[in-house]
């Protein structure tokens, strides 16, 4: 009897099966009714609404800075542009401060980004301050500090330009660009000096060597042209380690076209003035074979009221050796002492014979009269010889044709 207590009947085991699963399927109803109904509590055990997992999702992060050079860095080369960046905010304002000055720069339309427009200077320490907003509304400032390398002058180069700044020059004047240590890197250079015209004309640079750049037009200069040189190479890679020093920026005028016809086989000289023949000059060029005046295109490099001239200093010496004073009206038109002067001494041999040692002699009245017309920069082409002119003995810039002067560029 006992045992047969202890068993329920199937019947009654089949029934409460079904109570059960009845009041589980109510549960999950109540469950999903409350699921759908905006008013009610939270289901148990559920995260309540604003808790700590649900803010973490919806935070909004902080603005990021990136300085570039980096902070704390030191021996920064010069050629660096400082850059800052902005993530999840924007830039305000920046401001470079150092003992060498103020850094100018630029900021991005949609202020992600601020790029310095001025290069670094040797030896110094720099300061960035940013100011910026981040998504979340929140304003931060940081500042950075780095310090770049310490240069000797055996590693800057420094810039010299001719003509000088307000000159008036001729038609025939190259802009000259000198270095005071080797430039390498030319294309660098080049990048960095420009020559704007008015009115506007066709010209390029020509390296003739590491220490000298020269710019001319494709033509000689149209007279009253305007000209600006700008030689922005402060701070710019020259190559081995060299770095530009002190930009440069020189704004000079063309003057009328003086150009004069030197002919050593009628011994004389046409002097023209924007076009038209103003005088034909008696002339004396060098002795041939022996102090052959060269052919070609020349341009007068400077001007002396008086000069001494010793043939020492040329390399004549012996029974042929001359040491002048105060010649007058002197113009020097090559390195190696080429001039046009005042040569009393051979007046007899003006426009019948070459007898000078190279210079070209004139009566006194003539060369007077011709230097005060004449200025640095007027042309002086000369016909009649079998010795030619070169590019860099003197201003030289007109004895190569368009085509080989380009080539001298270090962008062509």
């Amino acid at each position: 009897m006992s045992h047969a207590r202890s068993v329920v009947p199937a019947m009654v085991r089949s029934r409460r099966a079904r109570t059960a699963a009845a009041t589980a399927a109510l549960v999950l109803l109540g469950s999903a009714l409350a699921a759908c109904d905006g008013d009610s509590a939270a289901a148990p055990g559920a995260a309540p609404s604003g808790s700590a997992a649900s803010e973490s999702e919806d935070a909004v992060p902080a603005v990021s800075l990136t300085t570039s050079p980096r902070a704390g860095a030191k021996g920064v080369k010069v050629d660096r542009t400082i850059e800052v960046a902005a993530d999840n905010g924007t830039i305000e304002s920046v401001k470079v401060s150092s003992s060498a000055g103020k850094v100018a720069g630029e900021l991005s339309a949609d202020g992600a980004s601020w790029t310095a427009t001025d290069r670094l200077e040797p030896g110094a320490t720099y300061a960035v301050r940013t100011v910026a907003t981040g998504e979340d509304g929140e304003q931060v400032t940081r500042t950075a500090k780095f310090r770049t390398q310490d240069l000797t002058l055996d590693q800057q180069t420094y810039p010299s330009v001719a003509p000088l700044p307000g000159e008036t020059v001729g038609v025939g004047m190259p802009v000259i660009v000198r270095f005071d240590v080797p430039v390498t890197d030319h294309a660098s250079f080049e990048k960095n000096m420009s020559v704007t015209t008015a009115p506007q004309q066709k010209g390029s640079w020509y390296w003739l060597s590491d220490y000298e750049a020269h710019w001319r037009p494709k033509t000689y200069w149209k007279p009253g042209t305007e000209v600006s040189v700008d030689v922005d190479v402060n701070s710019v890679s020259a190559g081995n380690g060299i770095y530009g020093q002190e930009s440069r920026q020189v704004d000079f005028e063309v003057g009328d076209a003086h150009i004069y016809k030197v002919n050593m086989v009628t011994h004389e000289m046409k002097v023209f003035s924007n076009g038209d023949l103003l005088r034909t000059i008696p002339i004396t060029t060098g002795e041939q074979p022996a102090y052959t005046t060269r052919s070609g295109t020349k341009v007068i490099i400077e001007k002396f009221e008086k000069k001494d001239m010793n043939s020492e200093t040329v390399g004549i010496t012996g029974a042929d050796a001359y040491n002048i004073s105060d010649v007058q009206w002197a113009m020097r038109l090559t390195y190696s002492g080429e001039f046009i002067h005042a040569a009393p001494w051979s007046v007899s041999s003006q426009g019948v014979a070459n007898v000078s040692h190279g210079c070209t002699g004139m009566s006194t009245e003539n060369a007077g009269w011709l230097y005060a017309m004449s200025r640095r920069g007027d042309v002086v082409e000369y016909t009649g010889s079998d010795k030619p002119m070169t590019l860099d003995n003197g201003y030289g810039d007109w004895n190569a044709s368009w085509s080989d002067w380009k080539s001298g560029s270090a962008l062509s």
